[in-house]
């Protein structure tokens, strides 16, 4: 056979045929710290301490019903404190104090037409008072301290202590920035919003009893713009 036609063996396509595939992992770790570092530099609001505006925050839960819906309510009253870091994230922190009586169903309904028995005047006061739900005469304060919080891309893991019937447990929320002026145009001093979520077992701080026909799970929905103090 003629040499000159023979197939020779090389090594060269093997030796860069990963060469796309490493380029395209370089690409996207870079990306991803990239991300992380614009979070930080695209917030405007200054560092310092901040308080939510009770005019544009909202603190609501969902919980399942029967298995046919996620019934949700909110609270009307409460406050939280941040403590802001824009340039490293990591090092804020919040604590948020919740009243239990400013609790809200909407329910519309006769409720001492269907409920003769019960003590309450309203559901809502049911739901606020009664043992097997928040039990506000005995604890009449439900707060959530941030002990960690973990920044990855433009998602943030808060960990903390919730204190709620008299039980404190840690939790993780996630969050994230949704946007931030470093001077609001009426208030004329930084405002930064954020979203917040995460899931909690309620029987883990000793809410039972309800479990037949409402869910265990408990989704914790917060949305809220924070003002410079």
């Amino acid at each position: 056979m003629n040499a000159s036609l023979t197939p020779r063996r090389t090594t060269h396509g093997r030796r860069n045929q990963h060469a796309p595939f490493k380029r395209l992992a370089a690409a996207a770790l870079s990306l991803a710290l990239a991300s992380a570092t614009a979070m930080g530099a695209d917030i405007k609001a200054p560092k310092g301490t901040y308080k939510n505006d009770p005019y544009h925050s909202s603190l609501t839960f969902k919980i399942d019903h029967m298995g046919l819906s996620h019934y949700t309510a909110r609270f009307t009253k409460f406050n939280a404190t941040l403590d802001f870091d824009p340039a490293k994230l990591a090092n804020s922190s919040v604590t948020v104090s919740v009243d239990p009586t400013s609790v809200r169903t909407d329910f519309s309904g006769d409720f001492k037409a269907l409920q003769k028995d019960s003590p309450y005047k309203t559901f809502d006061e049911q739901i606020a008072r009664d043992n097997k739900f928040l039990n506000a005469d005995k604890f009449s304060t439900v707060t959530f301290k941030s002990t960690k919080v973990v920044q990855t891309g433009e998602t943030l893991k808060v960990t903390g202590d919730l204190t709620f019937l008299g039980v404190t447990k840690p939790v993780t929320l996630l969050g994230s920035v949704v946007g931030s002026l470093e001077k609001h145009p009426f208030l004329g001093k930084g405002v930064v919003g954020f979203s917040a979520t995460g899931t909690v077992k309620r029987s883990d701080w000793g809410m039972i009893g309800t479990q037949s026909f409402l869910g265990d799970d408990v989704t914790i929905i917060f949305e809220g713009e924070f003002d410079q103090q």
